[in-house]
């Protein structure tokens, strides 16, 4: 069972997902609860299925006090790199919360402070918190839509499935294809024995 808070102050949860991929944003998500929630299935969006992630999105959104999502785009991945990129995307998803939290929890072991808010980093959080557990899911299923959405335009990279991650199927194609717009450029997209000038 998650903990539904780490202090009793007002918490925001907040969490990303697609620093691995090869392609398209990273996206995350900052979500308050409030200590009454009753989400019995929400846990780590890794552990369990897209059915329930996307089954317990809308119930996220309609217990939570506050909820944002953002995304930064593989042009900026680029420019900067993932971290600072990752870091930027809560950010952004804090900046979107019409309630401002006292506290923020962040999944994993990086994080620049949000104005004077003060943080604890949390590894495995999304493990452990609610309200983590909460932005995990939600950062997860809305990039999953943007994936599914580019994927319309490029097929043959396998995006509805893959989600940009470096699967065998995902790099054939940049091998066969090549990358185009959506690619991290500065990212290895190819195992250096199989490296196209792209």
């Amino acid at each position: 069972m998650l903990d539904v808070q780490f202090t009793s102050l007002l918490e925001a949860g907040t969490d990303e997902v697609g620093r691995g991929c090869l392609a398209g944003p990273v996206t995350a998500a900052a979500v308050i609860l409030p200590s009454t929630v009753d989400l019995p299935q929400l846990n780590d969006s890794k552990k369990i299925s897209e059915k329930q992630r996307f089954e317990l999105r809308p119930l996220i959104e309609k217990q939570a006090i506050s909820f944002g999502v953002a995304h930064v785009f593989q042009e900026e991945i680029d420019e900067t790199n993932i971290l600072r990129a990752s870091i930027k995307a809560m950010h952004l998803a804090l900046e979107k919360l019409i309630k401002k939290p006292e506290y923020i929890l962040v999944d994993g072991n990086r994080f620049h402070a949000f104005g004077k808010i003060p943080h604890q980093c949390i590894i495995k959080g999304d493990g452990k918190y609610q309200n983590i557990a909460a932005a995990s899911i939600l950062a997860k299923t809305y990039r999953d839509d943007y994936m599914k959405k580019i994927d319309a335009e490029f097929p043959y990279y396998g995006w509805e499935k893959n989600k940009g991650y470096p699967t065998h199927s995902h790099r054939e194609a940049i091998k066969k294809f090549g990358s185009c717009l959506h690619h991290r450029k500065s990212f290895q997209l190819l195992p250096k024995q199989l490296q196209l000038d792209l």
